[in-house]
């Protein structure tokens, strides 16, 4: 687009600017409706005071029915300044034009409330404009003598004796909308304070909620797969000399665990670096956490670590929320970690029993000796496990067993999932 064509684009889009309304036109509420009632009776009022008295022996010349048909254009139609500020505007200055000069007073009042209300509450903004270039025009001849009569003295539009109260009240009103704004900037600095202490409250019970996900996935992934990785060393260390093919499929066995447990070190870890920097992260080499379709790969791996496990099954399998899924693995892989380390040479057992609502997980095993891998850990996996539980309304109840070893018990709600 060339400069000639430019400007005349800019011309257009103004005067667009100026012929579009800029809004709607204002509903008043009923209080608003009583306020410009109540307004227009009382300039009505004293109008018709004025009209009556001062206003009729300057201009006596002229009927009484004209001043009262004044006073009514000018000062009733303000009960509907807000709903159609234009035509009330228009009603006004019409009214205005046909006072004479020397009773201007009559409507002087009534034109600048109309003219404040049409540039207040107007969304037309060209016939504004204009209306209130003719309000100026008219208010700039009012008061003055005419060419015929240049001595004759003619009263004021604002009486001398309001003048100080027309200079007080604009300094009162702007003496309290001053106080307004600075007790309402006051208020919104302490919400605005309260709002940050809030959010970051928040943030820290985040932070905090989010170490404690990651502290529990942390000690579920590596207590699992140390503790096995521990026993299959030291069973390979005692099986070395007399038997190295044995003592080879332990070392086979370390290498699988370390391999497992790399893998879900580096699923949590992706997770996180995912958080902070979704362009480094790399989603191709993320995989899901485990679910209960992984189970039976657990409990392989218990199996090839010395530990007999026995996996069963009942109810109808249906898919269930990743969450409820990776708890109930949890459940089952920290139960299994604890037999291994404190129950050496036992007999395992995992029951998992899908119900109408519910899903129950219970581990047991027949008791044994502490394992090598007994000391190392902090008792927090049974107190994890339980907040892991409590997310979904779940319960974990754990004990001995009357006749020796121990059960691991999980309750899982469904309903609604």
């Amino acid at each position: 687009m060339t400069v000639r064509e430019e400007v005349p684009a800019r011309l257009r889009r103004a005067a667009g600017a100026l012929l579009r309304p800029g809004g709607r036109l204002p509903r008043p509420t009923g209080q608003q409706w009583l306020a410009d009632t109540a307004l227009a009776l009382v300039l009505t009022f004293v109008s018709m005071q004025y009209a009556w008295g001062d206003g009729y022996d300057e201009a006596h010349r002229y009927r009484m029915v004209d001043l009262v048909i004044l006073v009514f254009l000018s000062s009733a139609s303000l009960a509907w300044r807000r709903r159609y500020p234009l035509a009330v505007l228009s009603i006004v200055t019409f009214a205005t034009a046909l006072t004479p000069d020397e009773i201007s007073r009559l409507t002087f009042y009534s034109c600048v409330i109309a003219a404040y209300s049409a540039a207040a509450y107007s969304p037309h903004r060209l016939p504004t404009l204009a209306g209130l270039s003719v309000v100026v025009a008219l208010m700039s001849r009012s008061g003055q003598a005419g060419p015929t009569t240049p001595y004759i003295y003619v009263a004021p539009t604002v009486p001398t004796q309001y003048v100080p109260l027309f200079i007080s009240v604009p300094i009162v009103v702007a003496a309290l909308g001053l106080r307004t704004w600075k007790l309402r900037a006051a208020e919104t600095r302490t919400r605005l304070t309260a709002v940050e202490s809030a959010r970051a409250e928040e943030l820290h019970r985040a932070v905090e909620h989010e170490r404690a996900r990651i502290a529990r996935e942390l000690h579920d992934v590596v207590t699992h797969n140390v503790s096995v990785m521990v026993i299959q060393a030291g069973a390979a260390r005692k099986i070395m000399d007399k038997s190295p093919d044995r003592a080879r499929e332990a070392l086979l066995a370390v290498e699988a665990g370390g391999r497992a447990a790399m893998g879900e070190l580096r699923n949590v870890m992706g997770l996180l670096t995912m958080d902070l920097d979704p362009e480094s992260a790399e989603p191709e080499n993320l995989a899901p956490q485990p679910g209960l379709d992984r189970l039976e790969a657990l409990v392989g791996r218990m199996r090839s670590a010395g530990v007999p496990v026995e996996l069963t099954v009942s109810g109808a399998p249906r898919p269930l929320s990743a969450g409820v899924e990776l708890a109930a693995y949890r459940v089952v892989q920290e139960a299994l970690t604890n037999t291994v380390k404190h129950a050496s040479g036992a007999d395992a057992s995992v029951r998992l029993s899908y119900g109408a609502d519910e899903l129950h997980v219970e581990i047991t095993d027949t008791g044994g000796r502490p394992g090598p891998a007994a000391t190392t850990g902090n008792g927090r996996g049974l107190i994890g496990l339980r907040e892991r539980l409590a997310v979904y309304g779940g319960t974990l109840c754990t004990g001995p067993r009357p006749l020796g070893g121990y059960r691991v018990r999980a309750l899982i709600p469904l309903e609604g999932r």
